[in-house]
């Protein structure tokens, strides 16, 4: 049973302090004019060349694991102990195992190609980060972006990462073409994506594999409309500048108001034809549980039910949790768990279940490992292992959310 005691005082971002030496890089440097000739991107996956049919068959959460152990930062929140913690989570948890066989891990998958990652970033971009990663040298700190950084191994990390939420979309159709439910999907990789422009690094992350896997789905498997749900704390600008002109896909952010990157008001709803596509709740400090099922229930739900999505696909970042360092929301581990039997929910009410959990944020390794875990009980429908006591938190703002979410009823139609 998890335990938690309420965060007695916000914390801001901390300091990058006592990292190795590195070498600091301007963002547009990391562009290049004369590239190569870049691989073919991948043909469809076929699950069936790296996972039994089988197990498929009996699976409802299917998750891929990537730690990218040598892409880390000493002192740097996003470091290499973040994908560890879950899995020490998930072990401790008892999830795994021949007593287990709704949960199943994709061990083997394609990583990405650069054209695949082309799909979104520009070729300058990519092959940029191709280039720095491939010098031999310590750290590379970009410099404008996060602050974000890079290793030897940053590029292949962030291909795999890419690579495994196109296979989890891969999944999710193989089960549902046939008119069976796809189980959920959860990437566990590193590094994030969500901040991540189209021509560069932002915010910790280094593609955008959550747009990636969209526009995957799209152009490869015909799943023509796409939802992005993104609980993250932060706004991710990333995603949300990928797709601001496009009505095909629906970008739905709730994020604290006031953080990193200083985007997503409420007023930033989409350009030219994609107007009304993206929708963003900036909540106020302090926003919980209560707040974050209000949100669903007026905003998220309503809009997918309107926008009836071929595939959903959430940025699932852990740092609205009352335990992260880095912002200033409560949710809990219940909260998560909520969010995701919910969001699964209603993939299996519209599109077959076809619903994929990219990994963003989350850096409190007890928080992150913990909420990771109920997020998997919520999509097995199990009861949470959450438990908090409510009248230890600090008052939530529910009369400025209740108001927030009116004028975003109304500004959306909804």
């Amino acid at each position: 049973m998890f335990e938690a005691t309420p965060k007695q005082s916000l914390c801001s971002m901390r300091r990058i302090l006592g990292s190795p030496a590195f070498r600091r890089r301007d963002l547009c440097s990391l562009a290049i004019e004369s590239v190569p000739p870049v691989r073919t991107p991948r043909a469809v996956s076929d699950p069936a060349s790296y996972l039994p049919l089988e197990a498929l068959e009996t699976a409802d959460v299917v998750f891929a694991m990537s730690e990218a152990l040598a892409h880390n930062m000493a002192g740097h929140p996003e470091n290499c102990a973040r994908v560890p913690a879950i899995k020490e989570a998930i072990e401790n948890a008892n999830l795994l195992g021949a007593h287990r066989p709704r949960m199943l891990e994709l061990l083997e998958f394609p990583v990405a190609s650069p054209e695949d990652i082309m799909r979104v970033h520009s070729m300058g971009y990519v092959k940029g980060l191709e280039k720095i990663s491939a010098e031999e040298g310590d750290l590379t700190l970009i410099e404008h972006s996060g602050p974000t950084y890079a290793t030897t191994i940053t590029y292949d990390a962030a291909l795999r990462a890419a690579g495994a939420a196109m296979s989890l979309v891969d999944v999710a159709v193989l089960k549902s073409q046939n008119g069976g439910k796809a189980p959920a999907g959860f990437g566990l990789c590193r590094p994030p994506g969500h901040h991540a422009v189209p021509t560069g690094p932002m915010g910790f992350c280094i593609f955008g594999s959550v747009a990636i896997a969209a526009r995957y789905a799209q152009q490869v498997h015909n799943l023509n409309k796409v939802m992005i749900f993104d609980f993250d704390v932060h706004h991710g600008n990333g995603t949300s500048d990928a797709f601001y002109k496009d009505p095909s896909v629906l970008f739905v952010s709730t994020h604290q108001m006031g953080t990193f990157p200083g985007t997503g008001a409420l007023t930033e709803v989409g350009s030219d034809s994609g107007e009304g596509a993206t929708i963003n709740i900036p909540l106020p400090a302090d926003s919980g549980d209560m707040v974050a099922k209000l949100c669903f229930d007026d905003i998220v739900g309503p809009a997918a039910e309107r926008f009836q999505p071929d595939i959903i696909i959430v940025s699932a970042g852990y740092d609205a949790h009352w335990r992260d360092p880095l912002a200033g929301l409560q949710f809990q581990t219940v909260t998560y768990h909520h969010l995701v039997q919910s969001v699964y929910s209603l993939a299996k009410q519209l599109c077959g279940g076809r619903c994929v959990f990219m990994l963003e944020g989350g850096y409190d390794a007890k928080a992150l490992g913990e909420s990771v875990v109920d997020s998997m009980l919520g999509a097995l429908g199990e009861k949470s292992m959450g438990k908090c006591n409510p009248d230890l938190f600090r008052d939530e703002p529910i009369d400025y959310v209740k108001t927030l979410l009116k004028d975003a009823q109304k500004l959306h139609s909804l």
